[in-house]
């Protein structure tokens, strides 16, 4: 296949994902979700339609994905490598952007999936055979990634080690635990709260471009938040997010520890990054511009939101070169 009949495989699957092809292939794209939702009830018909939204307008838009081959140059690689992608599954068809890259390169991807992700993203590679049957020949799936030229591996801090013993002597990119933070004022408006709100409880807080824990300074109300954050009181009547915030409650009171709630989320005062489901963590500051630099620098950090970062309720729809952990996976693919 060359790049242009890649690109308009992957402008139609834009359509098909966004549902707005015939009939037959909504009805198709329906019973992917339904079943993704019933194996894996974190992934719901709204977090679905809204991962497959941001895919579909962020990334598979003709007209973006012609900017980004003028942006990184795609060349035809003189030689094909075989590309080992093991995918995360803790929001929707997280790892689609990896696999993206590497059919738009030229290169062909061999991915394993997560147990807890393994319906969507098949159903959409079933879709682009069925299009064009030369994508079997760039997109298949297996359990073990034996025989890889290359790896692009997700997961968390200990699997990371895994990846790197068994990948480590083959070029790779190595993705650990990452979280997301938010820096405030206290000045901000009631919209921008609002939408840090999205940037905090987008799939129940569960993505790495979720906002986990906030800087405030001193003195800071946190009514206009928790009252903003209301808006997804929805999650309390999600049993697994609610068996989550229940649980975290409870030892929070067990502890006699001072914390905040709107029945939505609990505000715990931790500098620490990683918060868990039904919690955000908060740290009081000193001099906001102290802030910035120290999470810059630090890895575990993914993305920082605020007046020096990036926009408030943007983190969810990264584009074409917002890449993982900041590592050019194009980059990484053109210079095997």
């Amino acid at each position: 296949m060359k790049l242009q009949e890649r690109i308009e495989i992957l402008v139609k699957v834009g359509e098909y994902i966004s549902e707005k092809g015939t009939s037959a292939l909504k009805t198709q794209w329906q019973t992917a979700k339904n079943n993704a939702f019933m194996k894996n009830p974190w992934f719901t018909p709204e977090n679905i339609n809204k991962a497959a939204n941001a895919i579909a307008e962020n990334f598979l838009e003709r007209n973006k994905l012609n900017e980004w081959n003028n942006h990184c140059h795609f060349n035809e690689p003189t030689q094909t490598k075989k590309i080992g992608i093991v995918m995360a599954g803790n929001i929707p068809m997280v790892g689609f952007h990896d696999m993206l890259c590497v059919f738009i390169s030229g290169h062909r991807a061999s991915c394993k999936l997560s147990s807890k992700d393994d319906i969507l993203i098949k159903d959409i590679v079933q879709r682009m055979i069925e299009w064009n049957p030369a994508v079997n020949d760039y997109i298949q799936f297996a359990e073990r990634l034996n025989g890889c030229d290359a790896y692009i591996a997700t997961g968390s801090d200990n699997s990371a080690r895994y990846f790197t013993y068994y990948f480590g002597k083959h070029p790779s990119i190595i993705r650990k635990n990452r979280t997301s933070v938010a820096v405030l004022t206290g000045k901000e408006s009631p919209t921008e709260l609002e939408a840090l709100s999205d940037d905090i409880m987008t799939y129940f807080g569960l993505g790495c471009r979720n906002v986990t824990q906030i800087y405030v300074p001193k003195n800071y109300d946190f009514l206009p938040l928790l009252e903003a954050i209301k808006k997804y009181d929805f999650c309390f009547h999600h049993s697994k997010y609610r068996n989550n915030y229940d649980y975290q409650l409870a030892i929070y009171i067990m502890n006699n520890m001072y914390y905040m709630t709107n029945d939505v989320v609990v505000l715990i005062e931790k500098d620490q990054p990683f918060s868990p489901i039904g919690t955000l963590h908060y740290t009081y500051y000193d001099n906001e511009t102290e802030v910035y630099p120290s999470l810059k620098n630090n890895p575990s950090i993914q993305a920082i939101v605020g007046s020096k970062g990036i926009p408030f309720g943007q983190t969810q729809t990264p584009t074409l070169t917002d890449y993982a952990d900041g590592v050019d996976v194009m980059e990484f693919l053109k210079n095997l």
